[in-house]
């Protein structure tokens, strides 16, 4: 298992809760919720059982049936798992729980009784039709998993320095020097084609080989879709997930649905968008038309932009066309000299390490008078009573008009601002010019 952040997030739950609550894990399929689950409970408590909904087998199903003698119900999940379990020191998981709500409605009966504590995992778990015919259970407390962040794809690869020098660096507005920033730019370009999804990053380390990577991403896209495709047989939602690179390449103010779905609108796909959001696949920024603190009493549910959860996933889903992402794309991409626009994958690894930082994601269009222009702000964060606009580019370009007519604009309002590029740490006046791999330092 690798190291992952969410760990100590668990042991903060049983120390506080102490029984009194269970947790539920949501995230996309593969981002390794159930493997961390099971390390929590071998490493803290004396045991623990697993039950994974998905290969339950009917005998272990029909204990939910009837749940009023927790005394026998308990009895018999020893005898089917061969594993006593010890009163306040034994978790009970509940993986893939979205595949049997029986389960998951168990919980607040569960938790009543005290015995044990209880972590459920689940992917979709908010979509509809996994939760009409149950009773959520108030007893459950909710927590995101998201793919790995880049400081856990640093440790992963034995790098258990970089991240705090970065942080050290950050603090002091410092900049690296040419030849420690040209190295750690190329250490983040790898992460950004690798991606932060485990089994891609376990067969990096294992074959060093971007082809096998790219079929294991292969895989996880194609799997994503088969889910897609069970809750909403029309295709759309998977439509709209094929097309979220070749949007974002458009470089317009909104995720374009008429461009997508011939006559539909984005008013009347918002639960579309809701189900691809819900299930951890993806993420939608929401234009925001009052950019201030509060920014979430300002979104605008109609002018919305998607990004894949996973940049390493966007990579491979942006080459889907070809019958595999071949090396030399992927060497280019590494050495920064496709000859492409890569704008739109900087945008998307910004926009994934903001999000599992906990923000949400806004952005602001606007037309000045002055110089006859639209411009965009790619993100804004909500620091305290101040925002914090955050201008994107692939390159080494210092230039932010946005930025200076937005901070205009809106000048009461501005806390610090951000310019994402390509260079070494720098300021211009006012603007902190970092390079994209300071961003899970913001």
């Amino acid at each position: 298992m690798f190291k992952r952040k969410i760990y100590d997030k668990l042991l903060e739950w049983k120390n506080e809760s102490r029984g009194g609550t269970a947790l539920m894990i949501e995230g996309a399929r593969r981002v390794g919720k159930s493997t961390v689950a099971e390390a929590f409970g071998k490493n803290e408590y004396k045991s623990y059982i697993l039950i994974d909904f998905s290969t339950a087998s009917s005998g272990v199903r029909e204990l939910f049936d009837d749940i009023s003698d927790l005394n026998y119900f308990f009895l018999q999940l020893q005898l089917q798992f061969k594993t006593d379990l010890v009163v306040r020191d034994s978790l009970i998981i509940f993986d893939e729980v979205q595949l049997f709500p029986r389960a998951r409605q168990a919980i607040k009966t569960l938790v009543k009784d005290g015995r044990y504590d209880y972590i459920e995992t689940g992917s979709l778990i908010s979509i509809r039709k996994n939760v009409k015919d149950i009773l959520i259970p108030s007893e459950e407390r909710k927590i995101s998993m998201y793919p790995m962040d880049y400081e856990e794809f640093m440790w992963a690869l034995g790098d258990t320095v970089t991240a705090d020098m970065l942080r050290q660096f950050l603090e002091s507005r410092r900049p690296l020097g040419d030849k420690l920033h040209r190295k750690q730019m190329r250490d983040f370009r790898l992460y950004m084609l690798v991606g932060g999804m485990p089994q891609a990053v376990n067969e990096y380390l294992n074959t060093n080989n971007f082809r096998r990577i790219d079929d294991i991403k292969r895989d996880i896209i194609n799997l994503y879709e088969d889910d897609f495709r069970k809750i909403d047989i029309t295709g759309r939602i998977g439509m709209m997930f094929d097309a979220i690179p070749a949007e974002l390449n458009k470089n317009a103010s909104r995720y374009q649905v008429s461009s997508v779905l011939d006559g539909e609108r984005a008013g009347s796909v918002a639960e579309l968008v809701a189900e691809m959001t819900d299930s951890k696949t993806v993420i939608a920024a929401y234009h925001a038309n009052d950019p201030n603190a509060g920014l979430s009493t300002h979104k605008d549910i109609s002018r919305f932009k998607l990004f894949l959860a996973d940049t390493g996933l966007f990579t491979t889903l942006a080459f889907k066309d070809r019958a595999f992402t071949e090396n030399i794309i992927y060497e280019k991409l590494l050495n920064d000299k496709l000859n492409a626009n890569l704008g739109y994958m900087y945008e998307n690894i910004v926009a994934q390490m903001l999000t599992a930082n906990g923000n949400e994601l806004f952005y602001h269009t606007f037309f000045n008078e002055n110089t006859r222009r639209n411009y965009e702000i790619d993100f804004i964060l909500a620091r305290k009573n101040k925002i914090c606009p955050v201008e994107v580019k692939s390159s080494g370009y210092r230039t932010h008009a946005s930025l200076d007519r937005f901070s205009e604009k809106y000048s009461d309002r501005i806390g610090e601002k951000y310019l994402i590029y390509t260079k070494d740490m720098q300021k211009d006046r006012d603007v902190l010019m970092l390079p994209a791999y300071y961003v899970p330092f913001l």
